[in-house]
């Protein structure tokens, strides 16, 4: 809200002569900083357009860059006030261009490109970056890789903005070949190099390749940052890397990272997808400052490990001290914690609870946790009745959900019924022929099951690869001891 006098300033304006613009405009522009909504933003427009200043650039830029590019702005009053500019420059283009890709409108992306060439405009390295970014996020393949020979021919491929955004572009669409490429042409890469490749292996789920390029990182004396760290952390999350994690904390410790909440979410996330609970709640209790995704991802990993009365406990003192208010992730992890201690009636109630206290509206991933919920417990017509009363269409996971808790307590009718809703999702899942077929053969149907058999082998349904087990070693290379000498060095990252 502002929380100045706007009629008060427009006389002030008055009584400033026409030599004194250039400090009616430096007024303007300290008042922009006092904006903190699109209402704000409205006032200070219609200010602006009585004090004839409409048409200059640096001041109407201001209003623009709020409604495009910040999150309470609005991209259809960015919109409105662009178009009564009659020559915008490459900044107002640019920030148009931004505002659009940041509400995924692809098509007014373009559209305003090709007007801004139409208008003489030079597309510059923002340009470039900005329409790369975009068609990166959207998988639009062919239309990023026309934008990167326009970049070429424009001779702006080498800028930094430019290379850096080409690299993520292609890692986005799991080019890793080409982001390598365009990444080892750099003649010195700097730090946002060096995690936007790191990022794109992660992406595209080369686990091991990203933690091999966070130690040549090293090797190369790049000090890492925040961004480094979560992404390292998520490759060793993923990967179940311990040792390698357990490494990236040591020497996160006692620097100036220890106390960013970001990074120590990582460490919680990544020692409760590794399995070590405690490590994980050790690291939890060690924060002085939080946030709603510190709880979830605490509480989502207890239940995870089956620490029921644990995760429940935590949601509790959330709750009571008021520290922070859940969400619809919150919940998820409560029901899954409900699910794994076998909690029929808590986990009813905080499935209402959700709607009823919090105004948060269940979905798929919810109503999944409440049918294994049921399903566990025997209650396969409830669970089924849910499923059938859900807002939203059922998914083929659900469905298994429920179909295995058939399996389990022998309910091989609505177990057939259940598989029909299958067939029409997922008809080549081999997990569902195998799952009926056990349960007609539990019951003593041999026919059935063998019918079920025949049907798979004459659709030519095939069991999975099956899974493969490792051994994680930390890798043997220098740079291990280099770069993290002491635990307690921090001039290691800062």
């Amino acid at each position: 809200m502002i929380v100045f006098d706007l009629d008060n300033l427009h006389s002030k304006f008055i009584n400033l002569n026409d030599k004194d613009s250039s400090k009616k405009e430096q007024t303007f522009l300290s008042l922009f900083k006092k904006c903190f909504t699109i209402r704000d933003v409205e006032k200070m427009h219609s200010r602006v357009i009585k004090l004839g200043f409409d048409q200059n650039l640096y001041v109407i830029g201001k209003i623009i860059v709020f409604c495009a590019v910040n999150e309470r702005g609005l991209m259809d009053y960015a919109v409105s006030v662009f178009e009564k500019i009659e020559n915008p420059d490459g900044f107002l283009w640019n920030t148009m261009i931004r505002g659009f890709g940041r509400i995924g409108q692809v098509e007014s992306v373009f559209d305003y490109y090709k007007r801004m060439q139409e208008m003489g405009e030079l597309a510059d390295n923002f340009t470039f970056s900005f329409l790369l970014k975009v068609s990166g996020q959207l998988g639009l393949v062919m239309l990023g890789k026309q934008i990167h020979c326009i970049a070429m021919k424009h001779g702006l491929e080498g800028h930094v903005f430019v290379r850096n955004t080409l690299i993520h572009m292609y890692g986005m669409f799991k080019e890793l070949g080409t982001a390598h490429q365009l990444f080892e042409d750099i003649p010195r890469s700097d730090l946002v190099a060096w995690n936007t490749i790191i990022d794109c292996h992660v992406y595209s789920g080369k686990y091991k390749e990203a933690l091999e390029l966070f130690l040549k990182m090293r090797q190369n004396e790049i000090k890492p940052d925040e961004a480094t760290l979560v992404v390292t952390l998520s490759a060793c999350a993923a990967l179940g890397a311990l040792d390698f994690g357990r490494w990236v904390h040591s020497c996160i410790d006692h620097t100036r990272y220890s106390s960013i909440v970001l990074v120590s979410n990582s460490l919680i996330d990544m020692y409760a997808k590794c399995g070590a609970v405690e490590e994980a709640y050790r690291t939890f209790s060690k924060m002085n400052d939080r946030n709603i995704v510190t709880w979830n991802t605490m509480i989502l990993g207890l239940a995870a490990h089956g620490h029921t009365n644990e995760a429940l406990t935590l949601f509790s003192k959330m709750l009571d001290e008021k520290l922070e208010s859940p969400n619809d992730v919150t919940f998820l992890g409560v029901l899954c914690a409900c699910s794994h201690g076998g909690m029929v009636e808590e986990g009813r109630k905080y499935f209402n609870n959700m709607s009823k206290d919090y105004h948060i509206h269940p979905n798929i991933k919810h109503y999944g946790c409440m049918v294994d919920i049921l399903g566990r417990a025997g209650l396969i017509a409830e669970a089924y009745e849910l499923v059938r009363s859900m807002p939203m269409k059922c998914n083929a996971i659900v469905w298994r959900t429920l179909l295995a808790a058939c399996r389990v307590h022998d309910s091989v009718e609505l177990g057939e019924q259940v598989r029909r809703h299958l067939l029409e999702l997922e008809p080549d899942h081999s997990s569902d022929y195998v799952l009926l077929a056990n349960m007609h053969a539990s019951a003593g149907q041999w026919n059935d099951a063998a019918r079920i058999r025949r049907s798979m082998r004459e659709r030519g349904v095939q069991k999975p690869s099956p899974g493969n087990s490792f051994i994680g070693t930390m890798p043997k290379t220098r740079p291990i001891k280099a770069c993290c000498r002491a635990s307690n060095n921090s001039s290691l990252f800062c």
